[in-house]
């Protein structure tokens, strides 16, 4: 069910709400949580789809804010539940104008109740994500160096306005690498790593964070440069963990697959997927208290790593 509320109120809003769940029959109870999604007008969908595959593992409220600081005061919504919304209910604002000036009073009226907040910003998001309006009412912080503005200091950025409580996507995409990467080390001949190289995309972060995440736990020297643009455009391309008996080497060989080698043993094929936006808003989804060791590693690591080997990072 979809209902269009063209130039009300925040409280008409609220009102509107509680009849169209009444009358569609569906309940608020079981909802965990408030997720708070800013962004821009026609980028907006994808978003909402990632969060109602999301909510079928965490029910929640969806609020999407939509704020043009251009024109005459005036704010639009739009309220969707069951099947337009998954197993959330999504509550589309479109502000504009002077109407569009505090965010944080336009989100205010329409949280849960007792239910821990969460922000996104799936592009665009504020130079210091935990001071901004939305961010201060939220107990984690969502953002996602992937997306634009594309800077080479983006990830310098989000360390130096590291709050506990925020986080990345570009961290979260390496989650199957770093439990891969820990598993390998963790079986014989238990040596040393001495040296580490990190190869990528120059537009992934993800090449960035996993370096610098391997610089603070080894606490050993990092390289890690970009690949060849023409041999490799996205992500993470391989990881290189040099040891006394020989490298370890995880290469992603495809969108799917990669090849793990290790000395004295057989090449092994390992299923590695480019994880989707809705595999990494539910994994973020699922923890709601601070990820320490994402805030180590965009402030520690990423001061002990260094400039990448190449003008690309």
């Amino acid at each position: 069910m979809i209902v269009d509320l063209p130039d009300t109120t925040v409280s008409k809003i609220a009102r509107s709400l509680v009849s169209v769940r009444e009358e569609g029959g569906a309940v608020a109870l079981g909802r965990v949580l408030t997720l708070i999604i800013v962004t821009a007008d026609g980028l907006q969908e994808e978003a909402i789809e990632a969060a109602n595959d999301a909510s079928r593992e965490h029910p929640m409220r969806v609020i999407v804010l939509i704020a043009d600081p251009t024109g005459e005061p005036k704010l639009d919504a739009q309220i969707r539940v069951g099947g337009d919304a998954g197993a959330s209910e999504v509550i589309v604002l479109r502000a504009h104008g002077p109407a569009a000036a505090s965010q944080e009073g336009l989100i205010t009226g329409l949280l849960l109740p007792d239910a821990p907040v969460v922000a996104w910003w799936p592009d665009h998001p504020p130079v210091s994500p935990s001071t901004s309006e939305v961010g201060r009412v939220a107990q984690r912080r969502i953002t996602d160096a992937s997306t634009p503005p594309f800077a080479k200091t983006r990830l310098s950025q989000l360390g130096a306005t590291y709050a506990p409580g925020d986080t990345d996507l570009a961290w979260t995409r390496l989650t199957r690498w770093r439990e891969q990467l820990a598993a390998v080390l963790d079986q014989p001949p238990y040596e040393p790593v001495t040296a580490v190289e990190v190869v990528g995309a120059g537009s992934s972060p993800s090449t960035g964070l996993m370096a610098a995440w391997l610089r603070l736990k080894l606490d050993v020297p990092v390289s890690w440069r970009s690949a060849d643009p023409d041999e490799w455009e996205h992500g993470i391309q391989f990881v290189r963990l040099t040891r006394p008996s020989g490298d370890i080497l995880l290469q992603r060989s495809n969108d799917i697959d990669a090849t793990l080698t290790q000395p004295g043993q057989p090449s092994h094929d390992i299923v590695l997927p480019r994880r989707t936006l809705r595999e990494c808003l539910a994994e973020e989804l699922r923890r709601l208290d601070p990820d320490v060791l994402y805030g180590r590693v965009i402030t520690e690591g990423w001061e002990l790593l260094g400039p990448p080997t190449t003008t690309e990072s």
